[in-house]
């Protein structure tokens, strides 16, 4: 079995085409834990200016399954997905930190929390999701 470290993580996020669209990044990866950033960008904005929210749910999606893929290996897929838009998101950074809550054998539940990071390097929380990760 290949051993899950950032770096393989990091060539997994590289292998998404969709990822690789929205310029995400693995910054954190092991133990139960992945962070994911991307950089806001005006195509990435809804009519009012805030980031749209399929790209909160996508950020969150990836960063579930990769935190998942921590505790449990990497043949996983997300089967289940909530999230809570707690305030608009703005500034110049989307960070993803998610974890696991439990890791069973088939089923792994993990909670995310999304925040944006102004130029200051402020974070505000922005979204919550919570997810289960099938194990394949």
């Amino acid at each position: 079995m290949q051993t899950l470290d950032l770096s393989l993580a990091q060539d997994v996020l590289a292998a998404q085409p969709f990822s690789r669209l929205l310029g995400a990044r693995m910054v954190s990866f092991g133990d139960g834990e992945a962070v994911l950033e991307l950089d806001v960008r005006d195509e990435l904005r809804q009519q009012h200016g805030f980031v749209h929210g399929g790209v909160l749910s996508y950020l969150a999606d990836n960063a579930l399954t990769f935190a998942a893929g921590a505790a449990a290996g990497a043949n996983l897929v997300t089967s289940g997905l909530s999230i809570d838009y707690l305030r608009p998101a703005t500034g110049r950074t989307l960070r993803a930190h998610a974890r696991v809550v439990r890791a069973g054998r088939t089923r792994v539940v993990c909670r995310c929390d999304i925040s944006t990071v102004d130029d200051a390097g402020t974070e505000t929380l922005c979204a919550v999701a919570q997810g289960t990760i099938a194990v394949v």
